[in-house]
């Protein structure tokens, strides 16, 4: 693999660096193992140089600072990384020439706004990475020629609110990650085309409640994350289109209510994490489906941080536990809240007076 620098003249945005605490994507790993063959072989980056590596398959552009983030791209360019500069805007012709661009990533940028012509010119885009951006909105046409992208991330923006017609044209969606911004609801329809859809990411986000077909668009999901939302309540409906569901996350919401068959079209579940919510009862034949004897779910369940009332309301879940406790977190962090006499116990304990 050849490797040359680029020291191209730069777009003269100020540049940082890298803020604290900002979760560090594969493009930076792989940047710091790209620098780190460059030095075995001898080879030392100037300062303000973007580092251009080639191969068979095309070139691989990665700027960070000190170094200046390039004014044209190769034609041969697959891979670009842009990431912890002060960027608040991007021209419409950034990408003009690049056409053969399959990842681009962006994070650790200032990004207030985006061009709707910005991935025009990049059809054959896979990979949309704007984690740690402003971004408050996002411009109607973005993805109108993005029919291979499968992987977007709008991880830490400052986005409040969805339309649905912000996605419009995504057909190839596998990931879709926008935790870590301020919405508090959802559109109807927002994933109603994503049928490719694997993993889904809403965490760390204000959501009170959530559309009832939200997920009655992709026919395949794989991972849910909803946890560090306000959640209260989960009704029947919502997850039963996704019989393939693997991994559910609702930890640290205020789910104090679940419906007796939430569950029951979950018949590939691997992990259910419920932890620290406001449950003090769930209602008989919530379990039915999860765990032994019709499933065995391989990679545990969190029903820990509870306020459980262990009384005949909960003989239900107690049952359910004897017969799964090998695959429970926290045994001693899941006690009684009640009533007084076993206020403390653990629900294990209070499952073998029973």
């Amino acid at each position: 693999m050849e490797k040359r620098e680029i020291t191209m003249s730069s777009w003269s945005p100020e540049q940082r660096q890298s803020p604290g605490g900002l979760n560090l994507h594969i493009s930076r790993t792989l940047f710091l193992l790209l620098l780190f063959v460059a030095s075995i072989k001898g080879v030392t980056p100037k300062p303000n140089a973007c580092l251009l590596f080639q191969s068979d398959n095309g070139s691989s552009i990665y700027c960070h600072p000190p170094a200046k983030p390039i004014r044209y791209l190769p034609a041969d360019t697959i891979y670009l990384a842009v990431e912890f500069f002060n960027l608040t805007q991007l021209p419409a012709d950034t990408l003009q020439g690049a056409s053969k661009l399959e990842e681009l990533h962006l994070s650790g940028n200032r990004l207030e706004n985006l061009s709707a012509e910005l991935l025009l010119p990049v059809p054959g885009l896979k990979v949309l990475d704007l984690t740690g951006n402003a971004l408050t909105r996002l411009p109607s046409g973005l993805f109108k020629v993005s029919v291979s992208l499968h992987t977007l991330v709008l991880k830490q923006n400052q986005l409040e609110a969805l339309e649905a017609s912000w996605l419009h044209g995504l057909k190839a969606l596998e990931h879709l990650d926008l935790s870590g911004n301020y919405l508090r609801t959802l559109p109807p329809g927002l994933l109603a085309n994503f049928a490719a859809l694997r993993i889904l990411d809403l965490s760390d986000n204000r959501l009170e409640t959530l559309p009832p077909d939200l997920l009655r668009g992709p026919l395949h999901l794989a991972r849910l994350h909803l946890e560090n939302n306000r959640l209260r309540a989960l009704g029947e409906e919502l997850l039963a289109p996704q019989p393939e569901l693997h991994y559910l996350f609702l930890s640290n919401n205020k789910l104090a209510t679940v419906a007796a068959g939430t569950f029951h079209g979950l018949q590939q579940l691997d992990m259910l994490d419920l932890a620290n919510n406001l449950l003090t009862s769930v209602p008989k034949g919530l379990w039915t489906s999860l765990g032994q004897p019709t499933r065995d779910m391989k990679d545990g369940f969190d029903i820990s941080g509870n306020p459980w009332i262990c009384d005949q309301n909960l003989d239900d879940l107690y049952q359910w536990l004897v017969a799964n406790k090998d695959k429970m977190f926290f045994l001693n962090d899941t006690c009684c809240a009640g009533p007084e006499a076993l206020k403390g116990q653990t629900l294990l304990a209070a499952a073998g007076a029973h």
